[in-house]
């Protein structure tokens, strides 16, 4: 390179920030310029691979192939929005999840120092699943790299408590990165960050581990200038923000990884060979501390993912020994629906569920009889109509048995069957559609209206255990508190609903039969 690495002079600077404008849309390249790969031994740990050796021939040792694949990738994103310092552009957002031990980091402590070394003024904040995590690792890896880099006198880093920060020493008010512990309660830290000629970014280091409000909060500073977000973690769980924008619903805004630790240059194969051996290749303990995959069950999560998937790949075999049983689930409250939801012995596919918002209790036992009717004119009739009587559902309840319809009530808090087991109803029923969903249930496709709400609700709920070992559902308040507002699992207790009790089938078939036609030979009026 042209530059000197003899900085701290007005003509060397000058040279120097000269070179950096040719790695604005070269992160690689800025790594491999500004760190001193062919001087440091403590740095050339990894032999760059084709075709990166070839990019740089001057250069033996540099990042990791899925650290150079990264920075390529980004490098075509910045390209693609064209920034011109004063038009907003879409914001830059990566997901990356993996084994342990590949140098997340590593790569953290290289964006922050590219981004601040190509973009003036712009703004940053940098958190990690914990303290610890944040102050002697993350924090301290860009003190680390920052300290062997030719930019190194340009900033001020500093990492005492109360003031993780690193800024540009002619404008450290307006040109900074800073480290905010990520509790919930300090989400304002997060907010108000913005860079309208630059660059607003966000790196969240043991992404898994952040709450979902500080996701929520960071969006507020990606409205304008050239955003970017930054997202690594251990897939600890499959459920939260970091599942969603990884292989989730919101996957699609993201340029997602997902990176095994057995592919990686630094790790130590023979470990993880050991742990596949002890735990096996398709374990959640391998998927999620080697594989880079999200675990198939969360430790808490009350219904494996796995087992959602399977009940909807299930062929579709219709049940004609089952018994027609309907499920109504009654809105609480404003921000949920009240869902009416058919199944005819283990098939919840065939007729999908009907999901309505901001039905008063007598629209909605309009809407019930209508589906008891509508079952009736098909020759099936209703062996079991069991109602969310909690709360409101008890007057949907009292005006059915007025018209005659003979509800079956369920008061989720009340005392279970099975009292050693579970702690209230509403446990036990879940418990009972889990044990269906794991053998016989047939649930409606991903693909279909109501699917992927579906799969959701019945993988995302969680689980504890009082003092004397009963089985204790999260509460839809608390799940709605950790999740977000608009994810109370109205559709998925519908269907638990209908496991209050079995119902057997006196008409021997839900489905109706055709008559047989049978043609007798014998006419015992021909005897006379």
């Amino acid at each position: 390179m042209p530059v000197s690495r003899d900085t701290g002079t007005t003509k060397a600077d000058a040279e120097l920030a000269k070179e950096l404008t040719k790695f604005y849309d070269d992160p690689l390249g800025y790594v491999m310029f500004a760190f001193p790969w062919d001087t440091d031994p403590s740095i050339q740990v990894v032999e760059l691979q084709e075709p990166w050796k070839s990019r740089f021939p001057n250069s033996k040792y540099g990042p990791d192939a899925w650290a150079c694949e990264f920075l390529d990738e980004l490098t075509k994103q910045v390209k693609k929005r064209k920034f011109d310092g004063k038009h907003a552009v879409e914001p830059i957002r990566f997901s990356t999840a993996s084994g342990h031990g590949i140098g997340k980091s590593v790569l953290v402590a290289w964006l922050v120092k590219w981004i601040m070394d190509t973009r003036p003024f712009c703004k940053g904040t940098v958190t990690a699943g914990t303290d610890t995590q944040l102050r002697t690792k993350t924090w301290a890896e860009l003190a680390k790299w920052h300290n062997r880099s030719v930019t190194r006198h340009w900033c001020e880093y500093n990492n005492s408590r109360g003031n993780m920060s690193f800024s540009n020493k002619q404008a450290p008010k307006e040109w900074f990165c800073n480290a905010v512990t990520c509790k919930e309660e300090n989400s304002e830290a997060f907010a108000g960050q913005h860079a309208v000629n630059s660059t607003s970014f966000y790196i969240f280091d043991e992404a898994s581990a952040v709450p979902d409000k500080i996701y929520e909060v960071r969006d507020g500073g990606l409205t304008d200038g050239e955003p970017m977000v930054f997202d690594f973690g251990n897939p600890t769980k499959n459920s939260g923000a970091f599942y969603e924008n990884t292989v989730g619903k919101r996957k699609h805004r993201y340029i997602t990884r997902q990176i095994d630790s057995r592919d990686v240059a630094i790790t130590n194969k023979q470990f993880f060979q050991a742990m596949i051996d002890d735990f096996g290749l398709d374990s959640d303990y391998v998927k999620v501390r080697c594989r880079g995959q999200f675990p198939s069950m969360g430790d808490m999560q009350f219904i494996a993912t796995d087992d959602v998937t399977e009940a909807m790949l299930r062929p579709t075999l219709p049940d004609f020994s089952g018994p027609l049983v309907i499920g109504v689930d009654v809105a609480r409250k404003g921000s949920n629906n009240s869902v009416i939801y058919p199944r005819v012995g283990m098939d919840a596919r065939t007729w999908e569920p009907k999901v309505f918002a901001g039905l008063d209790t007598v629209q909605l036992v309009g809407k019930v009889i209508e589906t008891v009717r509508e079952f009736q004119a098909l020759g099936m009739p209703c062996r079991g109509l069991f109602v969310d009587g909690t709360g409101v559902g008890g007057g949907v309840v009292d005006q059915l048995r007025q018209l005659g319809y003979d509800p079956i009530e369920v008061q989720f808090g009340s005392k279970p069957i099975d009292v050693k087991m579970y702690k209230y109803k509403v446990d036990e029923l879940w418990g009972r559609m889990r044990d269906a969903v794991k053998t016989r249930l047939i649930l409606p496709s991903l693909l279909s209206k109501h699917g992927a709400r579906l799969k959701d609700e019945l993988t995302q709920r969680e689980y504890g255990h009082t003092p004397l070992g009963q089985l204790r559902l999260e509460s839809k308040d608390d799940m709605e508190k950790r999740l977000g507002n608009d994810t109370s699992p109205d559709i998925a207790d519908a269907l638990a609903v209908t496991f209050a009790q079995d119902v057997s089938d006196l008409d021997f078939g839900a489905y109706p039969l055709p008559k047989a036609r049978v043609k007798h030979e014998f006419n015992p009026l021909d005897a006379a």
